[in-house]
Protein backbone atom coordinates (compact mmCIF):
# COMPACT_ATOMS: atom_id res chain seq x y z
CA UNK A 1 0.00 0.00 0.00
CA UNK A 2 1.26 3.44 -0.89
CA UNK A 3 0.29 5.95 1.87
CA UNK A 4 -0.21 9.47 0.40
CA UNK A 5 2.83 11.97 0.95
CA UNK A 6 2.90 15.15 1.90
CA UNK A 7 6.48 16.38 0.57
CA UNK A 8 7.85 19.67 0.33
CA UNK A 9 9.56 19.99 -3.79
CA UNK A 10 11.77 22.80 -5.09
CA UNK A 11 9.86 24.01 -8.59
CA UNK A 12 12.77 25.04 -10.06
CA UNK A 13 14.74 21.27 -9.31
CA UNK A 14 15.41 19.86 -12.67
CA UNK A 15 17.80 18.30 -14.44
CA UNK A 16 18.20 21.21 -16.72
CA UNK A 17 18.78 23.88 -14.33
CA UNK A 18 21.23 22.16 -12.27
CA UNK A 19 23.77 24.31 -12.86
CA UNK A 20 27.24 21.52 -12.61
CA UNK A 21 30.19 23.53 -12.09
CA UNK A 22 32.49 21.22 -10.90
CA UNK A 23 29.99 18.09 -10.35
CA UNK A 24 29.46 17.70 -14.23
CA UNK A 25 30.59 14.35 -13.79
CA UNK A 26 28.07 13.55 -11.37
CA UNK A 27 24.97 14.62 -13.31
CA UNK A 28 26.28 12.59 -16.36
CA UNK A 29 26.35 9.16 -14.21
CA UNK A 30 22.35 10.70 -12.82
CA UNK A 31 21.39 10.84 -16.38
CA UNK A 32 22.59 7.53 -17.13
CA UNK A 33 20.74 6.05 -14.47
CA UNK A 34 17.74 7.96 -15.22
CA UNK A 35 17.90 6.70 -18.77
CA UNK A 36 18.80 2.96 -17.78
CA UNK A 37 22.09 3.10 -19.79
CA UNK A 38 24.01 2.86 -15.77
CA UNK A 39 24.66 -0.70 -15.24
CA UNK A 40 24.75 -0.06 -11.87
CA UNK A 41 21.32 -0.34 -10.10
CA UNK A 42 22.41 2.78 -7.70
CA UNK A 43 24.09 6.00 -7.46
CA UNK A 44 24.86 7.21 -4.11
CA UNK A 45 25.78 10.74 -4.08
CA UNK A 46 27.21 12.65 -0.81
CA UNK A 47 28.26 16.12 0.49
CA UNK A 48 27.20 19.47 2.62
CA UNK A 49 24.10 21.38 2.60
CA UNK A 50 24.14 23.32 -0.66
CA UNK A 51 25.48 21.12 -3.30
CA UNK A 52 22.38 20.38 -5.04
CA UNK A 53 21.67 16.49 -3.93
CA UNK A 54 18.02 17.20 -3.22
CA UNK A 55 17.66 19.04 -6.53
CA UNK A 56 19.23 16.31 -9.00
CA UNK A 57 17.65 13.02 -6.84
CA UNK A 58 13.97 15.69 -7.88
CA UNK A 59 15.20 16.63 -11.03
CA UNK A 60 15.70 12.80 -11.97
CA UNK A 61 12.51 11.91 -10.61
CA UNK A 62 10.71 14.97 -12.71
CA UNK A 63 12.81 13.98 -15.93
CA UNK A 64 11.00 10.03 -15.27
CA UNK A 65 7.83 11.54 -14.49
CA UNK A 66 7.66 13.89 -17.67
CA UNK A 67 8.18 10.57 -19.65
CA UNK A 68 4.62 8.84 -18.46
CA UNK A 69 7.03 6.63 -15.81
CA UNK A 70 6.88 6.58 -11.62
CA UNK A 71 9.10 7.58 -9.51
CA UNK A 72 9.22 8.63 -6.32
CA UNK A 73 11.10 10.92 -3.94
CA UNK A 74 11.16 9.60 -0.26
CA UNK A 75 13.29 12.71 1.48
CA UNK A 76 13.61 10.67 4.93
CA UNK A 77 13.54 14.27 6.66
CA UNK A 78 10.50 15.07 5.63
CA UNK A 79 9.22 11.48 6.21
CA UNK A 80 10.17 11.12 9.94
CA UNK A 81 6.73 11.44 11.21
CA UNK A 82 5.03 8.68 8.98
CA UNK A 83 6.50 5.48 10.56
CA UNK A 84 8.36 3.29 8.65
CA UNK A 85 5.41 1.76 6.70
CA UNK A 86 5.63 4.79 4.31
CA UNK A 87 8.74 3.05 2.40
CA UNK A 88 6.10 0.45 1.82
CA UNK A 89 4.71 -0.69 -1.81
CA UNK A 90 7.09 1.80 -3.76
CA UNK A 91 9.37 -0.87 -6.09
CA UNK A 92 6.87 -0.70 -9.14
CA UNK A 93 9.18 3.11 -9.60
CA UNK A 94 11.06 3.14 -11.86
CA UNK A 95 13.68 5.04 -9.91
CA UNK A 96 13.44 5.61 -6.07
CA UNK A 97 15.17 8.50 -5.03
CA UNK A 98 16.10 8.44 -1.33
CA UNK A 99 17.31 11.48 0.18
CA UNK A 100 18.65 12.03 3.58
CA UNK A 101 20.31 8.55 4.39
CA UNK A 102 22.19 10.91 7.73
CA UNK A 103 17.95 10.39 9.27
CA UNK A 104 18.73 6.74 9.91
CA UNK A 105 21.12 6.77 12.71
CA UNK A 106 19.66 5.38 15.43
CA UNK A 107 16.80 4.42 13.29
CA UNK A 108 17.12 0.58 13.74
CA UNK A 109 13.33 0.28 11.95
CA UNK A 110 14.19 2.82 9.57
CA UNK A 111 17.42 1.01 8.60
CA UNK A 112 15.57 -2.24 8.11
CA UNK A 113 12.46 -0.73 5.94
CA UNK A 114 15.26 1.10 3.30
CA UNK A 115 17.35 -2.05 3.04
CA UNK A 116 14.06 -4.06 2.24
CA UNK A 117 12.78 -1.24 -0.03
CA UNK A 118 16.46 -1.11 -1.61
CA UNK A 119 16.04 -5.00 -2.34
CA UNK A 120 12.40 -5.05 -3.70
CA UNK A 121 13.12 -2.16 -6.31
CA UNK A 122 16.43 -4.08 -7.46
CA UNK A 123 14.29 -7.51 -7.84
CA UNK A 124 12.04 -5.51 -9.59
CA UNK A 125 14.16 -4.19 -12.08
CA UNK A 126 14.14 -0.52 -10.72
CA UNK A 127 16.61 1.98 -9.45
CA UNK A 128 17.75 4.24 -6.66
CA UNK A 129 19.01 7.09 -6.78
CA UNK A 130 20.73 8.63 -2.77
CA UNK A 131 21.49 11.35 -0.92
CA UNK A 132 23.31 11.58 2.60
CA UNK A 133 26.10 14.60 3.85
CA UNK A 134 28.22 11.29 4.19
CA UNK A 135 29.60 8.14 1.95
CA UNK A 136 28.55 4.87 2.77
CA UNK A 137 31.57 4.00 4.84
CA UNK A 138 30.47 6.84 7.18
CA UNK A 139 26.84 6.20 7.82
CA UNK A 140 25.83 6.36 11.01
CA UNK A 141 24.12 2.79 10.58
CA UNK A 142 24.45 -0.27 12.13
CA UNK A 143 22.96 -2.43 9.73
CA UNK A 144 26.25 -3.56 7.83
CA UNK A 145 23.83 -4.82 4.97
CA UNK A 146 22.46 -1.79 4.48
CA UNK A 147 25.84 -0.44 4.07
CA UNK A 148 26.75 -2.57 1.17
CA UNK A 149 24.06 -1.84 -0.52
CA UNK A 150 23.76 1.18 -0.94
CA UNK A 151 27.20 1.32 -2.42
CA UNK A 152 26.14 -0.64 -5.01
CA UNK A 153 27.35 1.94 -7.65
CA UNK A 154 29.28 4.90 -8.38
CA UNK A 155 29.33 6.51 -4.42
CA UNK A 156 29.81 9.98 -5.90
CA UNK A 157 30.73 13.34 -3.58
CA UNK A 158 29.67 16.76 -4.78
CA UNK A 159 31.50 19.69 -4.42
CA UNK A 160 30.29 23.05 -3.11
CA UNK A 161 29.72 25.64 -5.90
CA UNK A 162 33.05 28.08 -6.93
CA UNK A 163 32.56 31.75 -7.55
CA UNK A 164 31.79 31.03 -11.03
CA UNK A 165 29.26 28.60 -10.12
CA UNK A 166 27.64 30.45 -7.94
CA UNK A 167 27.39 33.86 -10.43
CA UNK A 168 25.69 31.37 -12.52
CA UNK A 169 23.19 30.24 -10.21
CA UNK A 170 22.53 33.71 -9.04
CA UNK A 171 22.06 34.72 -13.06
CA UNK A 172 19.86 32.03 -13.83
CA UNK A 173 17.73 32.43 -10.16
CA UNK A 174 16.77 36.28 -11.38
CA UNK A 175 16.57 35.07 -15.13
CA UNK A 176 13.06 33.26 -13.79
CA UNK A 177 11.85 35.77 -12.33
CA UNK A 178 12.48 38.75 -14.65
CA UNK A 179 14.74 40.35 -12.65
CA UNK A 180 17.39 42.52 -13.93
CA UNK A 181 20.54 41.73 -11.59
CA UNK A 182 23.18 43.85 -13.24
CA UNK A 183 27.06 42.96 -13.18
CA UNK A 184 27.72 45.22 -10.61
CA UNK A 185 25.18 43.92 -7.82
CA UNK A 186 26.89 40.27 -8.66
CA UNK A 187 30.37 41.46 -8.31
CA UNK A 188 29.29 43.06 -4.74
CA UNK A 189 27.28 40.35 -3.52
CA UNK A 190 30.20 37.62 -3.96
CA UNK A 191 33.07 39.97 -2.66
CA UNK A 192 30.95 40.73 0.85
CA UNK A 193 28.83 37.66 1.14
CA UNK A 194 30.75 34.58 2.70
CA UNK A 195 30.99 31.56 -0.23
CA UNK A 196 27.88 29.62 1.00
CA UNK A 197 25.14 29.27 -1.70
CA UNK A 198 22.69 28.41 0.83
CA UNK A 199 22.90 31.56 2.61
CA UNK A 200 23.55 33.29 -0.84
CA UNK A 201 20.14 32.28 -2.51
CA UNK A 202 18.44 32.96 1.03
CA UNK A 203 19.73 36.24 1.03
CA UNK A 204 18.94 36.80 -3.13
CA UNK A 205 14.84 36.08 -1.88
CA UNK A 206 15.67 38.48 0.95
CA UNK A 207 16.70 41.08 -1.80
CA UNK A 208 13.99 39.88 -4.05
CA UNK A 209 11.39 40.62 -1.82
CA UNK A 210 12.34 43.72 -0.73
CA UNK A 211 12.77 44.81 -4.59
CA UNK A 212 9.43 44.08 -5.24
CA UNK A 213 7.62 45.54 -2.04
CA UNK A 214 10.02 48.78 -2.68
CA UNK A 215 9.48 49.01 -6.53
CA UNK A 216 13.41 49.10 -7.00
CA UNK A 217 15.76 47.28 -9.09
CA UNK A 218 18.82 45.59 -7.56
CA UNK A 219 21.07 48.11 -8.22
CA UNK A 220 24.52 48.38 -5.87
CA UNK A 221 23.54 51.59 -3.64
CA UNK A 222 19.89 49.72 -2.96
CA UNK A 223 20.88 46.43 -2.26
CA UNK A 224 23.87 48.05 0.02
CA UNK A 225 20.72 49.95 1.35
CA UNK A 226 18.65 46.94 2.48
CA UNK A 227 21.42 44.45 3.46
CA UNK A 228 22.00 47.29 6.34
CA UNK A 229 18.57 47.23 7.34
CA UNK A 230 18.10 43.77 7.32
CA UNK A 231 21.44 43.23 9.73
CA UNK A 232 22.26 39.91 7.30
CA UNK A 233 25.11 38.36 10.03
CA UNK A 234 28.63 38.32 8.52
CA UNK A 235 27.74 40.36 5.45
CA UNK A 236 30.02 43.47 5.18
CA UNK A 237 27.60 46.31 3.58
CA UNK A 238 30.58 49.26 4.13
CA UNK A 239 31.78 50.97 0.89
CA UNK A 240 34.74 50.22 -0.19
CA UNK A 241 37.73 52.66 1.01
Amino acid sequence: MQLPLDIQWNAAATLERYIAGANADAVRLVEDLVAGTLEAPAIHLHGPAGVGKSHLLQGACRRLTGEGRMAVYLPLHQLSGYGVAVLEGWESAALVALDDLDELEARPDWQEGVFHLFNRTVDAGGRLLLAARRPPLELPVALEDLRSRVSWGPVVGLHPADEATCRAILRQRAGFRGLDLPDATVDYLLRRVPRDLPQLLELFEALDRASLAAGRRLTVPFVRQTLRALHWPGVDTQPPR
